[in-house]
């Protein structure tokens, strides 16, 4: 396995979603014994399951939130019988400073702007594709109408082989202070028939219609229910995502913590006029169109849908 540079995790009390997400990664004996196993050596998912005389889905389940906390990297490993997933350490400490919120000089807080997913102002997609609310499906399914009619406001989720869907952001708020980042998070993966957790996409997210990053999401997830679906969608379905943090600041651009471009809050114009696009795509001539599933709050693990969070520098 690869080496994986090590990190130190600070925590505080005035990065919630962060702090929390750790924690709750914490507050299992399980999932601590896991990271104990993995400090000796990295291993599989399928070696942690056989250790600890757990299923696969439930194996599974804990290293997906240990992996989220950046706790943990997980890494395809090849092998006789295909591709298995190979765990190993990030991170070599975590330390929470309750009261770093206090000792730093009060900022204006954070806004926060939430977008329906249905609420694109544009989109082009190919079949298969479709679209639906918490209730029912929106239109024929592989039809690209429904896609077209009004009541596209109610989606929930959405589906595309390839194309893209485009979002209209108020920049009100970035206009109420100094900014110091602008993040993103959603839930998304790819697109395949019915589902398959091996399928990957890759998916360009643009802002002002500038390609900032192109990321890789590894499959179409199912194999057990998304903890916000509606009962009445099929267990043969897409069922859940990724969960993906895109920041903007001064000093570039960073996807789940990571540089991926020097694009910042200036150079893609954010700011000027009454608002700024946002545009998650599937490029026909990308190395893998793999399609896209975007999930709202109502389906998936996260319940939320796109929300965009403007933090103000202190002073």
């Amino acid at each position: 396995m690869e080496e994986v540079k090590k990190k130190d995790i600070l925590l505080n009390l005035a990065d919630l979603d962060d702090t929390a997400r750790v924690c709750r990664a914490l507050s299992s004996e399980t999932r601590l014994e896991i990271l104990k196993c993995l400090i000796d050596r990295a291993m599989t998912i399928s070696e942690l399951a056989e250790k600890f005389y757990l299923p696969m889905s439930s194996m599974c389940l804990h290293i997906k939130t240990l992996r989220e906390a950046n706790l943990i990297s997980v890494v395809p490993k090849p092998g006789i019988r295909g591709s298995q997933k190979l765990c190993g350490m990030k991170t070599t400490s975590v330390t929470l400073d309750l009261f770093a919120h206090v000792n730093k000089r009060t900022g204006k807080p954070p806004a926060y702007i939430y977008m329906p997913i249905g609420h694109y102002s544009n989109c082009e997609v190919c079949p298969p594709c479709g679209i639906a609310s918490a209730t029912s499906y929106l239109h024929y399914e592989d039809s690209p109408y429904g896609f077209y009619f009004s009541d596209h406001i109610d989606a929930a989720i959405i589906w595309f082989t390839k194309g893209f869907l485009e979002y209209q952001f108020p920049n009100f708020s970035l206009q109420q202070g100094k900014v110091s980042q602008i993040e993103f998070t959603f839930e998304i993966c790819s697109e395949a028939p019915g589902y398959n957790n091996n399928w990957p996409s890759n998916i360009t997210l643009e802002i002002n219609h500038n390609p900032v990053v192109t990321f890789l999401t590894k499959g179409d997830y199912g194999g057990r229910k998304g903890s916000c679906n509606p009962d009445w969608w099929s267990d043969s379905n897409s069922q859940f995502g990724e969960f993906k943090r895109f920041t903007i600041t001064d000093q570039g651009s960073f996807l789940d913590g990571e540089k991926v471009s020097e694009e910042t809050i200036e150079s893609l114009k954010m700011k000027e006029g009454y608002h700024f696009s946002f545009i998650l795509k599937v490029d026909e001539n990308s190395s893998h169109v793999g399609g896209m599933n975007l999930f709202g709050k109502h389906f998936g693990d996260h319940p939320q849908d796109i929300i965009m969070k403007v933090d103000y520098a202190a002073g």
